[in-house]
């Protein structure tokens, strides 16, 4: 399936879920994630700052706050940068994101794990991001282990289509699924 109509159909699926389904979606699928090994072996954790659109993140990050080491994702160019969580050091960035500020940048491989957003994925571990290849270029540059997360109806069952530059993730979880990703 083409990334395009991927985009498409993911955004008008979207567009139908209401506040509450979203909150509800959110706290299970990130409760998946708290259960899974990796994340409970891991001690740095980069995260996503969600946008509207996707499984909140904001639950997630203040709960394990202080309970693990938080980094988010900062665009500068072409790439992003890594930075340490501190909510008193968030502005609006790129696209609208909350995004870290200060100098402190730290290295893709210094993290254990990435919680990766995306429009879909499939069980293969491909994925679909906004197209501007911001993830693919952090998550071909480090070992951590990646975690995609999202709405149930974003793992599809079609294989996407993939470009030689894609990353793929090692995990996809939604709300009612963890899929580990084995090589095929």
């Amino acid at each position: 399936m083409k990334k395009a109509e991927i985009r498409q159909r993911i955004k008008a699926l979207k567009k139908a879920v209401g506040k509450e389904s979203a909150k509800i979606a959110a706290t299970k699928a990130f409760a998946q994630v708290e259960e899974c090994a990796e994340f409970q072996r891991a001690q740095h954790v980069m995260v996503y700052h969600s946008l509207p659109d996707e499984l909140s993140t904001h639950a997630f990050i203040e709960k394990w706050h202080g309970l693990k080491k938080l980094y988010l994702p900062r665009v500068n160019g072409e790439i992003l940068e890594i930075l340490p969580y501190d909510a008193t050091k968030l502005q609006s960035g790129s696209f609208n994101i909350e995004e870290p500020t200060g100098d402190e940048i730290v290295d893709g491989n210094d993290m254990d794990l990435i919680i990766v957003p995306g429009i879909a994925f499939d069980c293969k571990g491909n994925r679909v991001g906004r197209g501007k290849g911001y993830y693919d270029r952090l998550l071909s540059e480090t070992t951590a282990i990646k975690i995609g997360v999202g709405y149930d109806f974003q793992l599809l069952e079609d294989n996407i289509e993939t470009e030689e530059h894609d990353v793929k993730v090692d995990l996809i979880i939604t709300e009612h699924r963890c899929v580990y990703v084995t090589e095929n």
